[in-house]
C-alpha cells in the first residue's frame, strides 16, 4: 500500500486548503484512513478518521466544525477539508491507513500500518 498525501500550502488565518490522500489499490470496508498532524517539537496527534465502509467519521475536538473528512470510492481518495484554519493548525500532516483500527485505538499511531509522505501546512498572515 502506498499513500500520496498532497494539498498543503501557505494560508491567511481565516483561509481553507484542502487535503488529499490517494492510496494504491483497493480499499476494504474495514479500513480507516486517517488524517494526523505533527506541529515542530511536538508529537504526531490525530486530526480526523474515516472508515471507508461506513463512512463513520471522528475527530479530535480542537478541529470540530472546522474540518471534514471524507472519501472518494472511484479514485481510492481521502479529503481534508480544513476551514477557518488557525495559526495553531500549523504542521506537517500525514495520512495513514489501518485495517485493522478499531474506534476505541482510532487515535493511536500504532494502530496504523501505512503512512504517507506529508504535506506541510502553515497558517500565517
Amino acid at each position: 500500500v502506498q499513500l500520496q498525501a498532497c494539498g498543503g500550502g501557505l494560508v491567511q488565518p481565516g483561509g481553507y486548503l484542502r487535503l488529499s490522500c490517494e492510496a494504491s489499490g483497493r480499499i476494504s470496508s474495514n479500513t480507516y484512513v486517517t488524517w494526523f498532524r505533527q506541529a515542530p517539537e511536538k508529537e504526531r496527534d490525530f486530526v480526523a478518521a474515516i472508515q471507508w465502509g461506513s463512512r463513520y467519521t471522528a475527530y479530535t475536538e480542537s478541529v470540530k466544525g472546522r474540518f471534514t473528512i471524507s472519501r472518494d470510492s472511484a479514485k481510492t481518495t481521502v479529503y481534508l477539508q480544513m476551514n477557518n484554519l488557525k495559526p495553531e493548525d500549523t504542521a506537517v500532516y500525514y495520512c495513514a491507513q489501518g485495517s485493522s483500527v478499531i474506534r476505541s485505538n482510532i487515535a493511536s499511531r500504532s494502530a496504523y500500518a501505512y503512512w504517507g509522505q506529508g504535506t506541510l501546512v502553515t497558517v500565517s498572515s
